[in-house]
């Protein structure tokens, strides 16, 4: 009897227990579903999509290279789905749960349904440490450190041969996808194997000092997170080579010893993030802390962001950061905190507004990591040190010879470092550049003041204790904060830790 292996955000055969699952089951039928209106999303985007094409199309020829073959087909989930219980006879399905969006949340929901309905039993193993269901918070972290170190999977060799045919792969045109984006990084696993090699062997030693910068970061960070958002390679794998090359280099002084840890504690700290998304859904939507639902308007000022997303401000690292990402798919995680920032708190945005579009914009869009992210940084969780980037100092200080800013905002480039990042004292300001949105320093003080106000409401304190409880994470050695150590035992997620990319 056939048994339906539905890939979804595992696109690998290495470290898959799923497929290993239904292996076992036997007669395994590899499937990817191309669906429409998952595409039509405002989260999603073509850059995502042609990730996704790369990758899977490598999946599938690792399948052949083992015998197999991965069935291609478009559609809604569930009419496929039962189009291939028909053609097969399966009465058994395999897949890794999934933490995406509300719509996949949603549509798992619709598939669950129809599985009960046709007699057919669903087996959804769990997919990394995220835990599905009732959990114990406190011992999360050694449930979380227990699976990485459990041995990783190895990769069938040979797997039974596939006669189903497949649906042509749809072109972006047929989804109404058009998002250019000519530097962004190629998918599919060759990809994704070089760039940990190139990580773990030369390109991390510096990763500590060099990730704040958008400069040096591009390089001294991983790079592996889109990779990891589709599965491409486990968290697993990633721990546990990253576990041996910091073997390799104990009790050495190049600097990679460090490096290596803080990487560890991000890999970490990923999967502490989906799982808050795993336990409550609707953070992708709703403010965690329930009063900040109230805090900025529920409509956002459709011309600062309009200006915001086009990198059009005035303020020129904040739009050199976005220019930036809009080519490349890609921003170091203090240059994503900081476009947040300043679109939450400077410009006064709603968060939501301002999520959805660096969904569309960051190639590794990761639901659970992005939307825990955006509103940590937005200062919507009630239990995280308020963090109110300036963009001019943090330009000063990143971008300290204005490579990165000229590089992408020529329209300043003539302009001596002294006035670089504040254009709008200069002598004679750029006359093809904006003057910018909001007076930078007030903006701040009247956020400031907005949500110091929301803190001091005595109705606070008992809602963040519920967020604490909750989501908080736990104590534990790969969730030490480098620098803040007491942060940690106030429950609090350390903001100088909870990256959005590593």
């Amino acid at each position: 009897m056939a048994t339906i292996l539905w890939f979804k955000r595992d696109l690998r055969l290495a470290d898959n227990a799923a497929l290993l699952r239904a292996v076992a089951l036997g007669d395994p039928i590899p499937v990817f579903i191309v669906e429409p209106d998952y595409w039509q999303l405002p989260d999603t985007s073509g850059r995502h999509y042609a990730f996704l094409r790369e990758t899977v199309l490598s999946l599938r020829e690792a399948l052949r290279a083992c015998g197999s073959d991965l069935v291609i087909r478009v559609g809604a989930a569930v009419p496929v789905l039962e189009t291939l219980r028909r053609e097969t006879g399966a009465s058994v399905m395999v897949s890794h749960a999934e933490t995406g969006n509300g719509w996949t949340f949603a549509r798992d929901r619709q598939v669950a349904a129809w599985a009960r309905d046709r007699g057919v039993r669903w087996e959804e193993l769990p997919a990394s440490a995220v835990i599905r269901g009732p959990h114990d918070r406190d011992r999360w972290a050694a449930h979380r450190n227990a699976v990485m170190a459990a041995p990783a999977l190895a990769a069938p060799c040979a797997l039974p041969a596939v006669a189903l045919h497949s649906d042509p792969w749809p072109e972006t045109a047929r989804l109404g996808l058009h998002d250019p984006c000519p530097e962004r990084q190629p998918g599919g696993h060759a990809a994704a194997n070089q760039t940990l090699e190139s990580f773990l062997d030369r390109r991390g030693q510096d990763y500590r000092r060099a990730m704040s910068s958008p400069l040096s970061g591009a390089t001294a960070c991983s790079r592996l997170s889109p990779h990891i958002a589709l599965g491409a390679l486990s968290i697993r794998q990633i721990t546990q080579a990253t576990a041996a090359r910091q073997r390799a280099v104990k009790g050495t002084r190049t600097g990679w010893s460090g490096s290596l840890s803080s990487y560890q504690s991000r890999l970490a700290w990923r999967d502490h993030f989906i799982q808050k998304l795993e336990d409550e859904p609707a953070l992708e939507w709703r403010a965690l802390h329930r009063a900040y639902d109230r805090l900025r308007p529920e409509t956002p000022d459709a011309a600062r962001l309009d200006a915001w997303a086009a990198g059009e401000t005035g303020v020129p690292f904040v739009d050199a950061c976005m220019r930036s990402l809009r080519a490349t798919g890609w921003l170091n995680f203090r240059m994503r905190a900081m476009v947040t920032s300043f679109a939450s708190y400077h410009l006064w945005l709603p968060w939501q507004a301002s999520g959805t579009h660096l969904a569309r914009m960051f190639t590794d869009y990761e639901p659970g990591i992005h939307w825990s992210q955006i509103q940590m940084q937005s200062g919507t969780t009630g239990i995280n040190t308020l963090r109110i980037y300036n963009p001019v100092k943090q330009g000063r200080d990143q971008d300290p010879d204005g490579v990165f800013t000229r590089a992408w905002v020529p329209e300043v480039a003539h302009l001596p470092d002294a006035v670089l990042q504040e254009p709008w004292r200069a002598e004679t300001p750029p006359a093809r550049y904006p003057p910018p949105l909001v007076d930078v320093a007030e903006a701040a003080r009247a956020a400031r003041a907005a949500i110091g106000a929301l803190r001091r409401d005595p109705a606070h304190g008992p809602e963040a204790a519920r967020v604490v409880k909750k989501h908080a994470s736990r104590k534990d050695r790969h969730f030490v904060n480098d620098r803040a150590p007491k942060r940690r035992a106030r429950g609090e997620d350390n903001p100088a830790q909870a990256r959005f990319d590593f």
